[in-house]
């Protein structure tokens, strides 16, 4: 398929996308978002504090990881005020049911703000790495939500932090291929049921960074052979929706070489699975993010200085700034990114949802403007998106 993409002083170039199908097909359009997070928030010194940690080490991990507080559900404690052992079922346990409570509520906002029903979803897409479900979590959400038990879905599971645009690229495909049906991708992050405590530098910096929350986003494209809809004419134009941007293009590169940089190990000593993230990851995404953000754009006829958004995902302070100095941004264009992470750390998945969410909010979105969303995690991958208001 080929769209046109109006770059900014009026010109036009050509999108390349996939072979354009006989019915002519619309670009998916985000048409609402929504986000929630659990109920308790702390800061790193409270959390260091309750969880009675002295080493100077780890305090020092905690203290300079440009985050100020995350929501996080703490396991009980006992009656002298210790953390009480979580084990691997009491886990997956806390998982589902965060993720379900979380998850319901993104996606109730996320429609509340395009005025559809849960009854309207015809595609659900949800996706998640804190937990492992079956059923997944789209069947018990179509279950508790009133969403009718013929909707598509499919569960992604096992992704990482990367895998909201893996998701996206599936979802708006599913979208283009059913025009005029609403689809829904839902990222649900409950990483309070995904930690280790113990004392190596490991698993220090994995509990200095993740929060719990959840995203979601509702797809819609136009009829074949249709004009579409201009800004403002879908429902809920307001700061928690839009009438778009269209999804134009995405753009995906894996690292081979980084595979294990990034992953989940079984832990005999703790009995849970514990995650591990390779010191170096921020210096390998920043030294491949060029050359993934070039394809993409270079497929649209554009450059990165067409770009007036950027909305990356909040992998910790060393990833940004990598990506940040790799690309030639500036601190201004990862506002949003550095904002998330402030005040809610890694929410793995989700976080980039975050931040569109709150570029919308913003308010100073203009038509024609050029968005670049971008995510990494585990494989190691860097995924990408292409959109334009």
């Amino acid at each position: 398929m080929t769209a046109t993409i109006l770059r900014p002083g009026g010109s036009t170039a050509p999108a390349l996308l996939e072979p354009e199908p006989k019915h002519h097909a619309s670009p998916s359009r985000i048409i609402g978002v929504g986000t929630a997070v659990t109920d308790a928030s702390y800061s790193q010194r409270t959390l260091l504090d309750l969880f009675r940690i002295t080493d100077p080490r780890v305090r020092s991990i905690f203290l300079n990881s440009a985050i100020e507080r995350r929501h996080l559900t703490l396991p009980p404690r006992d009656s002298e005020g210790v953390f009480r052992h979580e084990s691997q079922k009491e886990l997956l346990a806390k998982h589902k049911r965060l993720a379900l409570d979380m998850g319901a509520r993104a996606v109730r906002t996320c429609l509340a703000g395009a005025g559809i029903e849960p009854a309207d979803i015809d595609y659900l897409c949800c996706v998640t790495t804190t937990g492992f479900l079956t059923p997944g979590l789209s069947a018990l959400l179509i279950r508790d939500m009133g969403i009718g038990p013929g909707c598509s879905r499919v569960d992604v599971v096992g992704m990482g932090c990367n895998a909201g645009l893996n998701a996206l690229n599936g979802t708006a495909a599913w979208s283009m291929a059913h025009p005029g049906q609403v689809a829904v991708l839902l990222c649900a992050e409950a990483c309070s049921a995904a930690y280790v405590m113990d004392a190596t530098m490991r698993t220090a910096v994995v509990n200095s960074l993740f929060g719990d929350g959840a995203a979601a986003i509702a797809l819609l494209a136009d009829p074949p052979d249709t004009a579409g809809p201009a800004p403002g004419e879908l429902p809920g134009d307001s700061p928690g929706s839009s009438a778009g941007p269209r999804l134009l293009g995405f753009a995906s590169h894996l690292i081979s070489d980084a595979i294990g940089a990034m992953r989940y190990d079984w832990d005999d000593d703790q009995h849970k699975f514990s995650f591990y993230l390779d010191p170096d990851i921020p210096y390998v995404v920043g030294a491949h993010a060029e050359r993934v953000v070039d394809r993409l754009l270079d497929g649209a006829g554009l450059r990165r200085s067409d770009v007036a958004h950027w909305l990356v995902h909040s992998g910790g302070k060393k990833v940004i700034d990598a990506v940040r100095v790799n690309l030639g941004l500036t601190r201004h264009d990862l506002r949003h990114t550095t904002g998330v992470l402030r005040d809610y750390g890694n929410l793995s998945s989700g976080s980039f949802l975050f931040s569109y969410e709150r570029l919308l909010q913003e308010g100073r979105i203009r038509a024609g403007d050029i968005g670049v969303l971008m995510t990494m995690g585990p494989g190691s991958t860097i995924e990408t998106a292409l959109v334009q208001w």
